[in-house]
């Protein structure tokens, strides 16, 4: 009996990825390519499919990206996330690529970096499911690290792409070109997303507010252009 129980317990997680990504399991057509960057000379890696007709090209595609919002919506109802924000925050970062490697190193479908993986228990970024699952925890962790300001989303966003010290240190978006387009990239998807789905926008704050304060400028007396940021209260 005592048998029975775990291997009930070791094969229903095992039967039910299964079950769940029979798109994944496209060997023939979806194959992994490890290429060099041009710009920063680091090994990236990406899918590429290898054999069959155009028809059953797409149809892998599309059955791998069915798949994976499918796992991407258990997931997000588990860790009480809104599931379109993360689908929104996984076509940014790697447009559902499960093996992409961004040129710093992030890894897979939510572009996790080796140190956010390991402190999500992820053992290997290149499994769909553990990589949706620990970029999910870490955008809850962000949600509810950021949970008691003005516009939490765009400070998770943020830190998302940053990381929450340097949210915490600029006090709001940091003002980095990337970080600010990135913000403004998932929140402009969650918006479209929202939208078609009959719910109404959420309004994140601008990045560009937060990114970049007000600067002033002023002539003296001597004629000399003063140019300056003005403080916050």
């Amino acid at each position: 009996m005592r048998f029975c129980l775990i291997l009930g317990c070791w094969l229903l997680p095992a039967l039910a990825a299964e079950s769940a990504a029979p798109a994944l399991r496209t060997a023939s057509q979806i194959a992994s390519v490890v290429r060099v960057d041009a710009r920063s000379g680091r090994l990236v890696r990406t899918m590429a499919v290898t054999s069959g007709s155009g028809v059953s090209r797409a149809r892998a595609w599309a059955g791998a990206a069915a798949v994976i919002d499918d796992y991407v919506r258990q997931t997000s109802e588990k860790y009480e996330v809104d599931p379109l924000l993360v689908r929104s925050v996984l076509q940014v970062e790697s447009n559902y690529d499960p093996a992409a490697v961004s040129s710093k190193g992030a890894q897979g479908l939510m572009q996790l970096m080796p140190r956010t993986a390991r402190r999500f228990a992820v053992k290997n970024s290149f499994n769909p499911w553990e990589n949706i699952d620990g970029g999910v925890r870490y955008l809850k962790y962000l949600l509810t690290l950021f949970g008691d300001r003005q516009a939490p989303e765009t400070l998770a966003l943020a830190a998302y792409n940053a990381g929450e010290g340097a949210v915490i240190r600029h006090g709001g978006v940091p003002p980095y070109q990337e970080t600010a387009e990135y913000v403004s990239k998932v929140a402009k998807k969650w918006r479209e997303a929202r939208a078609a789905a009959g719910i109404e926008a959420a309004s994140p704050a601008q990045p560009q507010a937060a990114a970049y304060p007000v600067v002033e400028q002023f002539t003296d007396a001597r004629g000399v252009l003063h140019i300056r940021t003005r403080s916050t209260p």
